[in-house]
């Protein structure tokens, strides 16, 4: 079923850099944003996004994406829609003065689940209750898994 795959990769483009923390510690750890400020002073994206991340995320999804039976393609498109979403809400944080890490409800997930599963929608034939179910299922487990990594760290 197209939607579950879609929920499966959008879970999993946005774990792996999770993961790749976790197993990895400090270890290539090099902020994507290079330590580099916007015009207001504040970090362009923070430190908790990171090289590592974004490689784990892009050299893996495609892996997923054809173990499920999709083209490799289409989970590079879903891992990069993850990552810029993940940018753009750490974006929009940073501006905010929310800490490198801290928690939103809602912008921490919307955007990094929206923005793939668009992209999933024409390839995969979703409908917008499709979409709306990888968002909220997306949702529903960053919501249940994030507390438990933070304690792993």
């Amino acid at each position: 079923m197209a939607v579950l795959d879609a929920l499966l990769l959008v879970i999993w483009a946005n774990a792996v850099p999770v993961a790749a923390r976790l197993a990895l510690a400090d270890r290539w750890a090099a902020p994507v944003d290079g330590g580099a400020v916007f015009y207001d002073g504040r970090p362009w994206l923070g430190a908790s996004k990171t090289w590592r991340g974004w490689f784990a995320c892009v050299l893996t999804t495609p892996w997923i994406a054809a173990i499920l039976g999709w083209p490799w393609a289409l989970g590079l498109t879903v891992a990069l829609g993850a990552m810029l979403g993940d940018a753009v809400a750490s974006f929009v944080k940073r501006r905010f003065d929310v800490r490198s890490g801290a928690s939103v409800p809602v912008l921490d997930q919307v955007p990094e689940a929206l923005i793939p599963a668009l992209a999933l929608q024409s390839p995969m034939s979703l409908t917008p209750i499709d979409l709306a179910f990888v968002v909220g299922g997306f949702w529903m487990v960053d919501r249940l898994l994030t507390p438990v990594a933070r304690r792993l760290r």
